[in-house]
């Protein structure tokens, strides 16, 4: 049993894909804590996909969104107000890169992948915040999801990584635009995680095994783990906390070795 009590909460959780992605395991964590919820799948594709996970919860609506058309966005926020009322928090774990932008040499990029993945992966958070902003009248939170490729060199990650340094970026400037209004904007900075979409990248399996050697904790890092901070991040505990990067990976990032 989750020990927070979210009842009579409401929030949009953005990029749901499947049983694996984190957005999914965040959903899950924040109804179980009482919450209603939106939950948003990117196209027709998905949406059989979606919906079978959203099936036998209660509170949940589900909503097509491609975060690359800003009048789906719009129109998300419209449904999400008419069916939610007021929203307390949004979780924003989307990011995509072309398959070939994230492997070979970094210079290499073309212009059309780095727009890309900025535009999808990071620019994304901008209208999502524009959008959510008026709704939380009362304050709120925003989470979103970030990778430690944003400091550091991982290779097979390449523009990603510049793609999170920029979010990371964004974070800090939202947390500061948004503060006056009592809304909160924090990322979690997750370990490497067994997600559908992590196995298309370059020498992944190789990043997991070293993180579980050399982490204090000896170990790699869960969904749920990630899921529990999102929804201490959602939740009047971290009233005190804006515009911070927390680490959810079982201390690597102190690591210097």
């Amino acid at each position: 049993m989750i020990p927070v009590d979210l009842q009579g909460k409401s929030g949009i959780v953005f990029g749901v894909a499947n049983n694996r992605s984190i957005a999914w395991a965040i959903a899950q964590v924040l109804h179980e804590a009482g919450v209603s919820l939106a939950i948003t799948y990117q196209n027709e594709r998905l949406y059989e996909r979606v919906s079978k996970l959203a099936e036998g919860y209660d509170r949940i609506t589900l909503l097509e969104c491609d975060v690359s058309d800003d009048q789906h966005i719009a129109d998300v926020f419209s449904q999400a107000q008419q069916r939610l009322d007021n929203i307390s928090f949004v979780i924003h774990s989307i990011a995509y890169a072309n398959r070939e932008d994230l492997d070979g040499e970094f210079s290499k990029t073309s212009r059309q992948g780095f727009q890309t993945a900025l535009e999808v992966s990071a620019y994304s958070l901008l209208p999502i915040a524009r959008y959510a902003a008026p709704l939380m009248e009362q304050g709120g939170s925003i989470v979103t999801l970030t990778f430690e490729a944003s400091e550091r060199v991982y290779p097979g990650y390449n523009i990603m990584g510049t793609a999170k340094a920029a979010l990371e970026n964004e974070v800090r400037q939202l947390a500061y635009e948004l503060g006056e209004k009592n809304i909160r904007v924090n990322a979690i900075s997750a370990g490497p995680l067994e997600t559908l979409a992590a196995r298309g990248i370059h020498g992944f399996l190789d990043m997991r095994r070293i993180h579980a050697e050399r982490s204090p904790l000896r170990r790699n890092i869960t969904l749920e783990e990630v899921a529990k901070v999102a929804l201490f991040l959602c939740s009047d505990l971290s009233s005190g906390i804006t515009g911070t990067t927390i680490p959810v990976d079982a201390g690597y990032h102190i690591m210097g070795v």
